[in-house]
């Protein structure tokens, strides 16, 4: 080996060892905590509950509606005539398929609804974790990992800046 392969294999030993001692500033969030007890959070809770509460109370009422008829059915049953018979099954059907219809419009605008307003959340929180990060002078946050340290978690500092 000359001497200039020795020195250059020296220096790039020692520049590995100065990157590899260099001390990184790592902190962890917990985004269940963050979406369970952040005010942003619990505020879109709230207005969700408050604009879809009309459609499922009246949701409610058809099933009861729909249940109340299915059971009078039973009991009339044997002493109907054919066509009331056919008549009532008829009319209990298309409730029940008018249920089911008005069932899955009120999933699908709630859960396009909820995934809108926990994107709202989550840009704010994604802006107070900046800010905290670059405050902090922090060179990595997570959300997800086997092992958390409590001495890296930041969840409590995160939930004081968006309740504030």
């Amino acid at each position: 080996m000359t001497a200039r392969k020795a020195a250059v294999l020296a220096f790039c030993f020692c520049a590995f060892g100065l990157v590899h001692a260099q001390e990184y500033k790592i902190g962890y969030i917990n985004p269940d905590r963050i979406m369970s007890e952040s005010a942003p959070a619990k505020a879109a809770e709230k207005k969700l509950e408050s604009d879809f509460s009309k459609r499922n109370k009246e949701l409610r009422d058809t099933q009861a509606r729909l249940k109340s008829m299915g059971e009078k059915l039973d009991k009339d049953m044997p002493v109907l005539s054919e066509s009331q018979r056919i008549k009532r099954q008829r009319e209990l059907a298309d409730l029940s398929q008018d249920f089911q219809r008005k069932q899955r419009a009120y999933r699908e605008d709630f859960m396009q609804r909820r995934n809108e307003e926990i994107a709202k959340v989550f840009d704010r929180v994604n802006k107070e974790i900046n800010k905290i990060a670059k405050d902090g002078k922090y060179d990595l946050i997570v959300q997800d990992a086997v092992y958390i340290s409590p001495r890296v978690d930041i969840t409590e500092q995160v939930l004081k800046a968006l309740n504030n």
